[in-house]
């Protein structure tokens, strides 16, 4: 039997909660690109962002609407050139 054991599977990150640095310096207005997976990119502008940067709102071209991006869900938000 193991010494320890993780009984609170809740309490285990299972990933990075920490955003990049640039997601820190995100502003409504902003224009981005998303990176769901390599080559598969989406193009924005920053809604909203959270308090602590972890979640951001993207509007995203061509009336597609909204969609929410967390630091966890292993996305790459860049900001673009205006």
């Amino acid at each position: 039997m193991a010494k320890r054991r993780i009984t609170d599977f809740n309490s285990v990150p299972v990933r990075r909660v920490e955003p990049e640095h640039h997601w820190r310096s995100l502003r409504r207005g902003d224009r981005v690109s998303v990176t769901l997976t390599p080559g598969f990119a989406e193009h924005g502008v920053v809604d909203d962002v959270t308090a602590d940067a972890t979640a951001v709102w993207v509007a995203l071209d061509g009336g597609r609407g909204r969609t929410l991006v967390h630091v966890s869900d292993g996305v790459a938000i860049t900001p673009q050139e205006r």
